[in-house]
C-alpha cells in the first residue's frame, strides 16, 4: 500500500470523487475462443464509455459467456467504462479488437442465432419470446448509440429485433436496450433448458 495525498489520488482515480483506493491491474485480454456459453454480448462501435460499462456490468448479471468489444468501440480499460462495469470487467471473458463480422462469423459457427437490436426491427422481441426463438442459443448485437448498427452489420444478422414501445417515448437509450434484450433472452434460456 502506498499512500498518497488528495490531488495524487485525484489524478490516479480520474475522477472527481475518489473512493479512496485505486489498485493497479493488468490488462487481461482474452481470443475469442474464450467466450462461451448460449448468451453473448456483441457491442459494435459503442463510443460511450459509461454505456459500454454498464452494458458490461449487465451482461454479466445476465450470465453472459462473454462481452465482444469490436474494432471501432472504446476500450473496456477506459476508465469511465471500468467504474460503469462496477467490477464486472473481471468476470466474463471480455474481447477487444476484433471485427464484428469476424466475431458474427465465430459466434454463428458454434451455433449461436446472431441478433441485431434494432428500433426499427422487422421482429418484436416479445414476439420472439412469446415463440420459443430465444431459448436458442443468442448473440446479440448492440449498435452506436447514435447511429445504431451500420447497414453492413445489421444485414449480417439472423433477425433485427426491436424492443415494443408501449409508451409515448421514442426510443430507449442503449443500456437499457441491451437489460431488456439480454434479460428476456436469459430468461428463455433458463426457462427451456434441460433439467
Amino acid at each position: 500500500m502506498i499512500p498518497v495525498d488528495e490531488a495524487g489520488m485525484a489524478g490516479l482515480s480520474e475522477t472527481v470523487s475518489p473512493q479512496g483506493l485505486v489498485a493497479v491491474c493488468s490488462f487481461l485480454d482474452v481470443p475469442l475462443s474464450a467466450v462461451s456459453g448460449p448468451l453473448v454480448a456483441v457491442l459494435a462501435e459503442i463510443q460511450d464509455p459509461g454505456n459500454a460499462g454498464t452494458v458490461l456490468r449487465t451482461a454479466d448479471a445476465a450470465g453472459a459467456g462473454g462481452v465482444v468489444f469490436t474494432d471501432g468501440s472504446v476500450d473496456p480499460y477506459n476508465g469511465k467504462c471500468v467504474r460503469a462495469s462496477a467490477g464486472s470487467l473481471f468476470h466474463p471473458p471480455v474481447v477487444r479488437g476484433v471485427s464484428a463480422s469476424s466475431a458474427i462469423s465465430d459466434l454463428r459457427s458454434r451455433g449461436l442465432q446472431v441478433l441485431a437490436a434494432d428500433g426499427y426491427g422487422e421482429d418484436d422481441l416479445d414476439d420472439l419470446a412469446d415463440a420459443g426463438e430465444l431459448s436458442r442459443p443468442t448473440a446479440w448485437l448492440f449498435g452506436n448509440e447514435a447511429r445504431g448498427l451500420p447497414a453492413e452489420l445489421s444485414s449480417l444478422a439472423d433477425r433485427r429485433v426491436r424492443i415494443p414501445i408501449h409508451g409515448r417515448a421514442e426510443s430507449l437509450n442503449l443500456a437499457a436496450a441491451a437489460a431488456v434484450c439480454l434479460y428476456t433472452s436469459a430468461r428463455a434460456l433458463r426457462f427451456h433448458s434441460p433439467a
